[in-house]
């Protein structure tokens, strides 16, 4: 066991759409718009070390606040749940206050390691070898730093149907990995 790209590109995929960095580019030009300029380094690697700090000891944290993983991971489904929701109908469930600096928050969290990324990386360890999970999230972070730079390019040049239609794709993705994970974790809960 080790090194291996079928897994590499398995984990990267659902990283992605949990992450939906393509879908969040309206809500990072609005961002832009609001706070002025947005720091795309910073951003990015403060989300890589969140999201690679919570890989090695997201489960110790979990036991030591009396919460078991399946217990996280259901509770991430429904988070999931939710997230895919919003994508695929349009709609906002979850506003955020005015920020003021638009890098670490909201940007580097939650919006790219926020509750979804945090559980699908706990569900992900207990099926993949850890190098490959941080090959995959060091790969998306790359991904989300080109976007941070490039999102109103981006904007441009898919437009408001373009970016409605991946983020739509990307919903019903979503929407079934959320399903997926409460399946798979929610007889855990009963055991």
């Amino acid at each position: 066991m080790g090194f291996d790209w079928k897994e590499i590109f398995t984990i990267s995929m659902v990283l992605f759409a949990v992450i939906d960095i393509i879908g969040s580019v309206p809500i990072i030009v609005d961002l832009r718009n609001k706070v002025g300029h947005i720091q795309s380094e910073k951003a990015a690697l403060v989300a890589a070390i969140i999201m690679i700090a919570f890989l090695f000891v997201g489960e110790e944290i979990l036991k030591l606040i009396g919460i078991d993983a399946s217990s996280f991971a259901v509770a991430g489904s429904f988070v999931l749940f939710f997230l895919a929701l919003e994508m695929i109908l349009g709609i906002r469930l979850y506003k955020e206050d005015n920020p003021n600096t638009a890098s670490i928050v909201p940007i580097a969290f939650p919006l790219i390691a926020g509750a979804g990324t945090m559980t699908t990386i706990l569900s992900l360890r207990a099926e993949y070898e850890k190098i490959n999970i941080i090959i995959a999230i060091v790969i998306n972070i790359l991904v989300v730093y080109i976007v941070l730079k490039a999102s109103a390019k981006i904007e441009r040049l898919l437009g408001e149907n373009g970016l409605s239609v991946i983020r739509k794709i990307f919903g019903v993705i979503l929407l079934a990995i959320a399903v997926k994970l409460f399946a798979a974790n929610v007889k855990g809960l009963f055991a």
